[in-house]
């Protein structure tokens, strides 16, 4: 990989507008070499626009930024070179094998077919395909298929590696062993940056990030400090009977720093979820159901905008 000073990506007052719709508004963020760093936010944030922008596929409309050193305007050519790209949608060519996905690929960058095929020998064993390399890709689950993405996002060995939503549609064991692969890169100083609308995706795996909503950054930071700064240690949530939780009528004010309601429950953020719920039975509350949990990246967004991220 190629040594660059300073940050890998530097943006300000990043703008992209289609026509009269602003779909990001004036973005500031640096992503320095070997972070993971993540966009979180819900559809239509801004998230993937910014993204295109980074890589060099959607000229900006307004303001600065700087990838790998270099201007997008002038030098996305030899951007891409050295960009990595998962994007939202699979791409990949369904009539073709496993392997041959990756050596073809590979030629697009100039290797040679034996490095090709070297490279995609080590790629497919990272992400435990190589049992399958002669399968065409047709077969193959959702998360295959996206850890085969992954792996030909690699194959040029990529400075900076932008994925946009990569678990989106996966199941549980699928998104945690894509999560293990993404997180074997970092330790390899691999610089990730990735679009998510998943708060427990932002955890595992973002070093730092920023919130979108309607194309605005509203806070930045790691995980740890986001919830710090906008949440509580630990949050209550009740369950109510629905001909009852909108009679409650200030019954539960004051047993919480900070109460919201949602639709299907009310959540209470608290230091002491255990102390608050002995003090809703002390005042003769009975809801449904009651759970203790730790503050989220969910809790987070509901603070900074109103709503939860899968809105």
């Amino acid at each position: 990989m190629s040594a660059v000073n300073g940050p890998l990506i530097a943006a300000r007052h990043l703008t992209k507008r289609f026509g009269t719709f602003t779909a990001v508004d004036a973005v500031d963020f640096d992503v320095a070499p070997g972070e993971a760093f993540g966009f979180l936010g819900p559809n239509g944030a801004g998230k993937t626009s910014t993204m295109r922008m980074i890589a060099c596929v959607s000229p900006r409309t307004d303001g600065e930024l700087q990838v790998l050193n270099m201007d997008p305007d002038s030098q996305g050519a030899m951007i891409r070179a050295r960009l990595g790209v998962v994007p939202q949608q699979d791409t990949l060519d369904m009539e073709l094998t496993v392997e041959e996905n990756l050596i073809i690929y590979g030629r697009y960058f100039d290797l040679s077919y034996a490095e090709a095929r070297r490279r995609t020998q080590e790629l497919l064993e990272f992400v435990q395909l190589h049992e399958r390399r002669k399968d065409e890709v047709e077969p193959l689950s959702g998360g295959m298929k996206r850890r085969l993405t992954i792996a030909r996002s690699l194959i040029n060995e990529p400075d900076l590696l932008l994925l946009d939503e990569p678990t989106t549609g996966l199941d549980p064991q699928a998104r945690h062993l894509l999560w293990d692969r993404l997180y074997r890169l970092k330790q390899r100083g691999v610089t990730l940056v990735l679009t998510t609308h998943y708060m427990d995706e932002a955890e595992q795996l973002c070093d730092r990030l920023v919130v979108m909503d309607k194309a605005k950054i509203v806070a930045e930071g790691s995980p740890r400090q986001l919830i710090d700064r906008y949440s509580t240690r630990e949050v209550l949530e009740l369950r109510f009977r629905t001909d009852e939780d909108a009679s409650l009528n200030g019954r539960l004010d004051g047993l919480a720093e900070r109460t919201e309601q949602l639709p299907d429950r009310v959540l209470l953020y608290t230091s002491d979820g255990d102390a608050t719920a002995s003090a809703i039975h002390e005042r003769g509350i009975q809801p449904e159901s009651m759970l203790v949990r730790r503050s989220t990246l969910e809790d987070v967004f509901l603070r900074l905008t109103g709503r939860t991220l899968v809105e």
